[in-house]
């Protein structure tokens, strides 16, 4: 059971960090990787039973660090 909520957890850790680059500026990448992080923070905590604010809190962090530190040309836009 508990490998299972970890699975779950890293599963949405990736898909949070891989979308987190969204947006064609650093702020614009910021707050959409703030975004989508808090959701898929609070998602993570309320699977494995966990405070969902601090998750919320948590993943916002590491998505708005993660989308201003990613560079234009670090994403693919479709251009």
């Amino acid at each position: 059971m508990m490998m299972r909520q970890f699975l779950t957890l890293a599963g949405l850790c990736i898909l949070g960090l891989s979308l987190s680059a969204c947006g064609s500026s650093k702020s614009d990448r910021a707050l959409s990787g703030a975004g989508i992080g808090a959701g898929i923070g609070a998602a993570g905590s309320a699977i494995t039973g966990g405070s969902i604010g601090g998750g919320a809190l948590l993943g916002a962090g590491v998505g708005a660090a993660t989308g201003a530190l990613t560079d234009k040309d670090d994403i693919n836009l479709g251009d």
